[in-house]
C-alpha cells in the first residue's frame, strides 16, 4: 500500500511532489503542498518513497511535513553537478538507475530525497540525460553538442523574434526605429514570405515574426517591404521568383564596350548603302534590328529586309554571349524593358540607327508585277537608314509615299498567297498599359491589323520562310518551326471576329522546334524559322549565325546535336518569359479593375464549363470565369455585361458577375 508514501509524477514538464493519502489500486488519491487534492494512475508516478508520512495526523502537519520534504529535495537538487556526473559515465552505453546515479553523486548514505533530487536534477537539465523506463542513458558528445547549439540557435532565434518585431510594429506606426542588429536577416525573410507564401523556407518562422507584429496575413510582408522603401507599390514578383537580372554585370560591360570601340568592318559585305532604306517601329523602341528598301524597276521589284548582324559582333562563347544564352529573350514589360543584350550594344552599335552605317544579313527578294516571288539571295552587307518611321507615321502617309504605297500593296499580296496556301490569321489586338505618374492607369486596345503593322509582319514572315528554305536547301542545321494542321477549322460567319480568333485558337495544334523542317501550317509555308530578332532573342541570333557562318566561311557554327542542346536549355526560359510578360500585364489590367469596384463592362461569353463561363472582358482581352447560374443561363458567343466585384492584382483574384445582355452587334 502506498498511503503516506511521498509520490512525485511530471506535469506539464516540471516534478510535482505529492503524499499519498488513500490508494485505491487503479488510483491514487493525493495531496499536493497546494491543499489540492488529485486523482493520479499509479502508471504516472516517477518516484515512491520509501519512508512515510503519517496521514492519520492533521491536516496541517501532514501538510507542513510534505512541503519540508519537497523544499529539502530542491536544495539537495541544486547540490547536483550534473555535467561533473555526466563525464563520469558519458563513454558507457547503457543506461543507469537513480540509486547508481544518487550513490556517485552523494555517497552510499543516500535517502529518498537524495534520490529525488538526482531525479530532479537530470531532468530538468535535459542536456547531459535522457530519462527513459525509469533509468537515465548518458547523452554522447555529439548530441550534447547538437543541444548546445540548438540552445543557442533558440536563443538566437528569440532575440530575432522580439527585435524584429517591435521594429515591424514602430514601422508600421510611422516611426523611425533604430535598426536591429538582425535587419538584413528579417528583410530576407519578408522577401521570402512576399515571394513565396506558405512554400517559404522560414515560413513557420516568418508567420510567427508577423503574428508578434500584430499581422495575421502573409501578404502584409509585402507591405513591410514597401513601407520600407524596399519594393515599389507595384513591385513584379514575379522578377524576384525566377532571379531575373534587370542589369549586367561590370565583366559583361566591359566586354561590351571593347565591342562597341571596334571599327566597322567592310570585308567580305556587299556595301548597300545607295538603297534607301527606312525602319518602321513603335514610338518607344530602342533597339532596331530590321529595317526594309524596295527599289522599283520596269518589270521587276527588288524588296530588302536588312536584319541587324549581331552575330558578327558577338562571338560565340563569348561572356557576352553566354549572359545573353541565360537571358534567352529580352523582356518587354509595362513601365521596363530588360534587354538580352547590353544597351550600347543592342540600343546603338548594333541597332539599325537612323543616319548610321551599320552592318546586317540582307535578303534581297525579286518579284515580278504581280507579286511573285522570283529570287531570294542572303548577303552579309553595310546599309544606312535613311529614315525612321513609326507605324503610325507609315499609315498617314502611304497614300503619298510612292515607294510605302508599293511596299503595302506587296504586303498585301504576300498574305493572300499565304492565306491561298491554307494560313490562318488569327491576330488580335494588342493589349497597351500606360503608366504615368501625372495621369490615371490607362489600358487600351492597338489594331496589329493596320496597314503599316501588316507589311512589317509580313515581310518578317518572308524573311523567316527564305531563311529556313536556304538552310534546308544548303544542309545548314538550324532550328525550325513547325505547326501541324488544328484539331478543327473553323469557319468565320463574320459575327463576331474576336470570339472566332479564341475558339479557333483553342484547336491548333502546339508550336514544334526542332532541326528537322516541317510545314508551318498556320502561317502557310512549307518551312519556317526565326532569324529576324538576333538583338532581342537568342534563337534568332543562333540561326543568324548559322547562315552568315556559311555565307562566309561555307561552314556552319553549331551541328544539329548541338543545335538541340541549346534548344532544350532556352526554350524552358522563353516558355516563363512569355508567362511572366502575360501575368505582368493580367496585373495591370487587375490593378486598374480594382480601381473600378462595381464598374460595368462588356464581356464575350467564350465557352461553358460544369460550374462556370469562360468569359472574356473584350475591352481588355482578359479571360475570367462567371458563375453559372440557372436564371442566367449563357451562349457561347454571346454579349454580355459583368459587374466587377474583387480584383487583386497580387494575388490573381478576379470575381464577376452578370449583370446584362449586351446589344449585339449588326
Amino acid at each position: 500500500m502506498n498511503e503516506g508514501k511521498i509520490i512525485e509524477f511530471i506535469d506539464q514538464g516540471h516534478f510535482v511532489c505529492t503524499v499519498c493519502i488513500q490508494d485505491r489500486g487503479n488510483r491514487l488519491h493525493l495531496l499536493t503542498p497546494l491543499n489540492r487534492e488529485i486523482n493520479l494512475s499509479p502508471k504516472r508516478a516517477i518516484l515512491i518513497s520509501n519512508s512515510s508520512i503519517n496521514v492519520m495526523g492533521s491536516r496541517e502537519e501532514v501538510l507542513n511535513r510534505l512541503r519540508k520534504a519537497d523544499a529539502l529535495r530542491s536544495r539537495l537538487k541544486e547540490m547536483v553537478e550534473v555535467k561533473e556526473l555526466w563525464e563520469l559515465i558519458r563513454d558507457e552505453e547503457e543506461s543507469f538507475g537513480y540509486k547508481y546515479l544518487t550513490e556517485l553523486c552523494f555517497g552510499e548514505a543516500i535517502t529518498d530525497d537524495h534520490i529525488s533530487a538526482i531525479v530532479r536534477a537530470l531532468f530538468e537539465d535535459k542536456l547531459y540525460f535522457k530519462m527513459k523506463d525509469g533509468c537515465f542513458l548518458p547523452n554522447s558528445e555529439d548530441r550534447v553538442d547538437r543541444i548546445i547549439m540548438q540552445k543557442e540557435e533558440e536563443i538566437i532565434r528569440e532575440e530575432k523574434l522580439s527585435q524584429g518585431s517591435a521594429w515591424i510594429k514602430d514601422i508600421l506606426q510611422g516611426l523611425h526605429p533604430a535598426e536591429p542588429p538582425c535587419k538584413d536577416e528579417i528583410i530576407d525573410l519578408l522577401i521570402e514570405l512576399a515571394l513565396y507564401g506558405d512554400e517559404a523556407g522560414n515560413y513557420k518562422f516568418g508567420k510567427e515574426l508577423l503574428t508578434r507584429s500584430g499581422l495575421s496575413n502573409i501578404e502584409d510582408a509585402r507591405k513591410i517591404l514597401i513601407s520600407l522603401g524596399i519594393w515599389e507599390e507595384d513591385e513584379n514578383l514575379d522578377l524576384h521568383r525566377m532571379d531575373i537580372k534587370t542589369s549586367f554585370s561590370d565583366d559583361i560591360i566591359r566586354e561590351s564596350e571593347g565591342i562597341a570601340c571596334r571599327p566597322l568592318s567592310e570585308e567580305g559585305r556587299v556595301d548597300l548603302r545607295d538603297l534607301h532604306v527606312i525602319t518602321i517601329d513603335g514610338p518607344l523602341t530602342k533597339d532596331f534590328d530590321d529595317a526594309l528598301s524596295l527599289e522599283i524597276g520596269n518589270d521587276v521589284i527588288r524588296l530588302g529586309i536588312h536584319i541587324a548582324d549581331v552575330a558578327d559582333g558577338i562571338p560565340q562563347e563569348s561572356s557576352i554571349d553566354k549572359n545573353a544564352f541565360h537571358r534567352a529573350s529580352s523582356l518587354y514589360l509595362p513601365r521596363r524593358q530588360i534587354p538580352m543584350i547590353p544597351p550600347n550594344l543592342s540600343q546603338d552599335c548594333f541597332s539599325l540607327v537612323e543616319g548610321q552605317d551599320r552592318t546586317a544579313i540582307t535578303l534581297l527578294a525579286t518579284f515580278d508585277r504581280e507579286g511573285n516571288l522570283l529570287d531570294s539571295q542572303f548577303m552579309p552587307s553595310v546599309i544606312r537608314v535613311h529614315r525612321r518611321l513609326t507605324y503610325d507615321q507609315v499609315n498617314d502617309c502611304f497614300h503619298n509615299d510612292s515607294i510605302l504605297k508599293k511596299m503595302i500593296e506587296m504586303s498585301q499580296t504576300l498574305r493572300k498567297q499565304r492565306i491561298e496556301r491554307g494560313a490562318m490569321i488569327l491576330t488580335v489586338p494588342e493589349v497597351i498599359v500606360e503608366i504615368n505618374p501625372d495621369a490615371p492607369l490607362s489600358i487600351s486596345l492597338s489594331d496589329q491589323d493596320t496597314p503599316s503593322r501588316l507589311m512589317v509582319a509580313e515581310f518578317m514572315i518572308l524573311y523567316n520562310w527564305m531563311a529556313a528554305r536556304f538552310c534546308r536547301d544548303n544542309h545548314v542545321p538550324i532550328l525550325y518551326r513547325g505547326q501541324e494542321k488544328p484539331d478543327e477549322r473553323l469557319f468565320f460567319d463574320g459575327s463576331d471576329y474576336i470570339a472566332f480568333v479564341f475558339k479557333q485558337r483553342r484547336k491548333l495544334k502546339p508550336m514544334l522546334v526542332g532541326i528537322e523542317p516541317k510545314p508551318h501550317v498556320g502561317l502557310g509555308v512549307d518551312v519556317y524559322t526565326n532569324a529576324t530578332s538576333p538583338i532581342r532573342r537568342y534563337l534568332d541570333l543562333v540561326a543568324q549565325r548559322q547562315i552568315r557562318q556559311f555565307l562566309t566561311r561555307g561552314a556552319p557554327v553549331y551541328d544539329a546535336d548541338h543545335l538541340e542542346q541549346i534548344r532544350m536549355a532556352v526554350e524552358p526560359t522563353i516558355k516563363a518569359l512569355e508567362k511572366l510578360k502575360r501575368k505582368r500585364v493580367r496585373y495591370w489590367i487587375q490593378k486598374y479593375l480594382m480601381q473600378h469596384i462595381d464598374g460595368i463592362f462588356p464581356a464575350l461569353v467564350l465557352y461553358s464549363m460544369k460550374r462556370n463561363h469562360r468569359i472574356l472582358l473584350t475591352d481588355f482581352l482578359l479571360l475570367a470565369d462567371l458563375k453559372r447560374e440557372d436564371r442566367n443561363e449563357l451562349s457561347e458567343g454571346q454579349p454580355i455585361r459583368v459587374r466587377i466585384k474583387k480584383s487583386n492584382p497580387w494575388q490573381d483574384e478576379l470575381a464577376v458577375e452578370y449583370e446584362a445582355t449586351a446589344d449585339r452587334p449588326s
